[in-house]
């Protein structure tokens, strides 16, 4: 069996001698992220666990540059962060603090949050975490409290799931901060 030629029989005239070859895009590496990739693979790493405090994540992240853009970034970033062990996950929540309630917070928002962070770290051995990227400030307190105060009927590996989401998503901000 024989195949028959996948070219057409002619051209057509208009387009004789031309080639369709689609655009190439090249999406222009930032001042930022470009430090970011020739750094020394310790300066990186220091840098990273500011973003998250997982040794595995931060290692994993560094040891993957360079990045051609920001969102291979970010996306190597969530995928290292899908993948934290329980023991990655400790670390890294070891590391986190509540968000930092607004300077003119008055003092019964103050013990309303110390008290349900308390009643959460009795619950589930960790510090609360939460991701306020898309919250205005002026929301922030009222958010946490109803996060925290929801969170704490969740079932310890729902919130571990729920947690483990919360980093990701923290992790991602501060890359963007970042560069």
């Amino acid at each position: 069996m024989t195949r028959g030629s996948t070219l057409p029989a002619h051209r057509p005239s208009h387009l004789s001698g031309c080639l369709a070859i689609p655009a190439q895009t090249r999406t222009s590496v930032t001042p930022a992220l470009e430090g970011f990739n020739t750094a020394p693979a310790e300066e990186a790493h220091h840098t990273l666990l500011t973003c998250l405090r997982s040794l595995r994540w931060a290692r994993r992240i560094a040891d993957h540059r360079p990045y051609p853009t920001l969102d291979a970034l970010l996306a190597a970033s969530d995928e290292a962060a899908y993948d934290l062990t329980s023991a990655d996950l400790a670390e890294a929540l070891a590391g986190e603090t509540l968000p930092p309630l607004p300077p003119d917070a008055y003092g019964a928002a103050h013990m309303a949050l110390s008290a349900a962070q308390a009643a959460y770290e009795a619950r589930f051995g960790h510090t609360f975490v939460i991701c306020l990227d898309t919250v205005p400030a002026a929301e922030s307190l009222d958010h946490v409290l109803a996060a925290i105060r929801s969170r704490l009927t969740n079932d310890p590996e729902d919130e571990r799931v729920t947690a483990a989401e919360e980093l990701r998503r923290l992790a991602r901000q501060r890359l963007l901060q970042l560069l």
